[in-house]
């Protein structure tokens, strides 16, 4: 069940050789630093007034398909895709591109056949870097760890050979996790107790598992409370509340689905870190408040609507929400973007110009001081001020021609991709190129 597989190098040495280097301005995990989703722009745009639509390019890099949002760090731009047309065989690949010229700086390509998979377009993560290792985990469950400068490989696993995965009808998405010398996996294997695994970073032995469930979507992330590092596991029956280095389950709040495991947003924080919002496409919004002087955890509201057009608060399908002095800005099952009174789950406003409308609509919304900026499905970026008093949209543009087909819209595609906010520059990608598009005033 544990067995490692070959290719395992002294990791000691790999790190020695890397020169990959976090910089200031990087975007190196799944919705950026923390996993918090927010960008600290540097000099950005006030509108688009004098720019070309769609915007201009500092440069495009060739890429396959996949939804698997980049990430940014050092001089690496990272991303798996499901190889480029015309390839040899069913691959998939982790690919560097070079930040600054666009030019592929690497690329880790491996045979992966999909099997019982809906929209198997290609993988789903993001590739998350931390200390000059690139983690990255595959749609049918391949985990590699790989130098971030050359492209080493420095250990691998097959997780369908070493755990029982249930595998999830969208197949494997949740992006890795790396806190202290643990790199945490959501494996979804309930009979093994593993729906998550903790690894050790460096040479990828099991170090813990955790929870009997089925998976979900939503990648694990890691948060204060009580003066302790806690980890947030939310699987297809339960969001808990994690000691990181044992995998000893601190609190727990139960999520039954309605239907089937569906919640793909992970859960919006907000300042005070002791109120949690969930949102879910069947199963409607939780606010789970945490406890300051202990880790403890508890419910203080749940609302579902009639089903997924009849909603009510957030019915949340990919689009994140996040919360902003006490209200929670969301996306709801249709495209409705939302904005909820926090304590309540009471509708404050709806609007329904800024998404394009349909099932499952989306928009990936990244704060950024007073303003938010919106990537929505359509390949285009807006810039709004979102406030309990209403939607506000300064201006919006073109990005990215969507790719990914989609029957339920009428154009039939759609951009499902999260981008990377790095410095002044936003990087996004569909089924063809990855995009560099710099945002800031002295461009």
């Amino acid at each position: 069940m544990t067995t490692l597989r070959a290719s395992l190098i002294l990791y000691g040495f790999a790190c020695s050789t890397s020169s990959m280097t976090l910089q200031g301005a990087d975007w190196p995990e799944f919705r950026g630093p923390d996993r918090r989703g927010v960008w600290q722009g540097e000099n950005l745009v006030e509108n688009f007034e004098g720019l070309p639509d769609p915007l201009p390019r500092v440069w495009t890099a060739p890429v396959g398909a996949g939804y698997s949002g980049p990430t940014v760090a050092g001089d690496g731009v990272f991303l798996m895709d499901r190889g480029l047309p015309g390839g040899a065989g069913e691959v998939e690949r982790v690919v560097c591109i070079d930040r600054e010229t666009g030019k592929e700086k690497w690329v880790h390509s491996y045979p992966c056949v999909y099997r019982g998979i809906d929209y198997g377009y290609g993988p789903r993560t993001s590739v998350t870097v931390h200390d000059g290792t690139a983690y990255a985990l595959g749609m049918m469950g391949h985990l590699h760890a790989i130098d971030a400068a050359s492209g080493r490989v420095l250990w691998t696993r097959t997780l369908a050979e070493d755990y029982r995965i249930d595998m999830p009808i969208w197949g494997l998405t949740s992006s890795p996790l790396v806190e202290g010398d643990i790199l945490v996996v959501q494996v979804s294997a309930p009979a093994d107790g593993a729906c998550f695994v903790g690894f050790d970073a460096k040479i990828g032995e099991e170090r813990w598992r955790a929870l009997a469930d089925k998976g979900s979507y939503v990648s694990p992330a890691v948060i204060g409370q009580a003066n302790r590092r806690v980890l947030v596991a939310w699987s297809g029956q339960r969001i808990a509340g994690l000691d990181p280095a044992t995998g000893k389950p601190l609190w727990e709040v139960p999520t039954p689905p309605n239907k089937m495991p569906i919640n793909v947003p992970g859960p919006a924080l907000d300042e005070t870190g002791t109120r949690m919002f969930l949102g879910v496409f069947y199963d409607g919004s939780r606010l789970i408040e945490l406890g300051r002087a202990d880790a403890t955890a508890r419910e203080l509201w749940h609302r579902q609507g009639i089903n997924e057009r009849n909603t009510d608060a957030l019915h949340c399908m990919i689009s994140p929400p996040y919360i902003r002095d006490g209200h929670v800005y969301g996306i709801d099952s249709y495209g409705q973007l939302r904005c909820l009174d926090l304590a309540t789950g009471d509708r404050i406003w709806e609007n329904l110009e800024a998404i394009p409308q349909g099932r499952w609509g989306t928009g990936f919304m990244v704060p950024e001081g007073g303003r938010t900026w919106i990537v929505t499905e359509r390949g285009e970026i807006v810039i709004a001020r979102l406030t309990p008093e209403g939607y506000h949209e300064i201006d919006r543009a073109r990005l990215i021609e969507p790719t990914t087909p989609l029957k339920q819209r009428p154009e039939g595609t759609v951009l499902w991709s999260y981008p990377a906010f790095a410095g002044s520059r936003v990087y996004v990608r569909n089924d063809r190129e990855l995009v560099c598009v710099d945002l800031g005033k002295s461009r």
